[in-house]
């Protein structure tokens, strides 16, 4: 069978793709800053250093292309009311060809990530599971309430940090799960950003996100916290030795990462919940969404930056 190449392309919605490639070569860059600095535990040799991270980040866009896949494979009737636009619901592609696209970008994952070392192959068997039951019965946490949150928070938050990490050095240390740590606890709360304009089909699909549950004022009040906290660990973090980056870029970033997420909260709370759950339909995400996102890639790129700098 012959998929239409751009049909895929916009199936796996690219746009997404860029913060699972983007971590994964910043938790390289942090392990290649920390101790013993420009040395690997996997490759001797420049070439097959750069390889690998490359290669992690191929493997993390492929991962999150599968993840992509099956969520809207399951949510195709959730989508007919939110997303009619997309690729399912519009009927451009069959469910065959919809899961035949996400288990060839599962098939360049999994090798990538053998090759690249054990426990990176390790790290993402565990992210493609939690992926896997965000979205599939018989679990599908995404009707769970709070456990649809903790899935997407392990895979794209913690564990994407610690198997960048995995590819330059091993993972058998705190400091990468503590900076993985951070980004999970973002990520608890950031997950629901994109459930408020999705409301309407969620209820009618049983998909029990927090807007469904606790309504959207609530809600928005629940995960205003883990916008901003997480990210005030990192100055404990530097006076205890546990983050080994340059301190003088670590500490502003530990402040200046609050900041916006403070706004990104107060974007939630003080919009009307008409504008949260009602005026964003035929769009995909409320604006919220797209600051966390770009105050991810930041985050990313400052600890990049604060460890190979040091």
């Amino acid at each position: 069978m012959k998929i239409d190449s751009q049909a895929w392309w916009v199936f796996v919605r690219p746009f997404t793709l860029l913060v699972p490639a983007s971590g994964m070569v910043a938790g390289a860059m942090m392990a290649l800053g920390a101790d013993p600095k420009w040395q690997s535990d996997w490759s001797p040799t420049a070439v097959g250093l750069v390889a690998r991270i490359l290669a992690g980040a191929a493997l993390a866009a492929a991962l999150n292309g599968y993840s992509n896949g099956v969520n809207q494979i399951y949510d195709v009737e959730v989508d007919r009311v939110n997303k009619p636009e997309r690729m399912l619901p519009s009927g451009r592609m069959t469910l065959r060809e919809a899961w035949l696209v996400s288990l060839a970008f599962l098939a360049i994952a999994l090798p990538l990530a053998a090759w690249i070392n054990w426990e990176c192959l390790l790290i993402v068997v565990a992210a493609t599971l939690l992926t896997t039951i965000y979205s599939a019965p018989p679990l599908r946490t995404k009707s769970r309430g709070v456990w649809a949150n903790i899935t997407i928070a392990i895979p794209r938050g913690t564990l994407l940090v610690v198997c960048g990490w995995s590819s330059v050095k091993s993972v058998l240390t705190p400091e990468p799960w503590f900076i993985g740590a951070i980004f999970g606890a973002f990520f608890l709360g950031a997950a629901t950003t994109k459930d408020f304009s999705d409301m309407e089909g969620d209820r009618l699909g049983n998909c029990r996100t927090l807007p469904v549950v606790y309504g959207v004022r609530k809600a928005a009040w629940l995960i205003s916290p883990f916008l901003f906290l997480p990210f005030l660990a990192i100055v404990p973090g530097v006076w205890t030795g546990i983050l080994t980056g340059a301190p003088n870029l670590l500490l502003p970033l530990g402040l200046a990462l609050p900041v916006w997420g403070v706004y990104i909260a107060r974007l939630l709370i003080t919009a009307s919940p008409e504008e949260l759950a009602g005026q964003n339909r035929g769009k995909e995400n409320h604006p919220s969404w797209t600051h966390m996102y770009l105050l991810t890639l930041a985050a990313q790129a400052g600890f990049a930056a604060s460890y190979l700098l040091r």
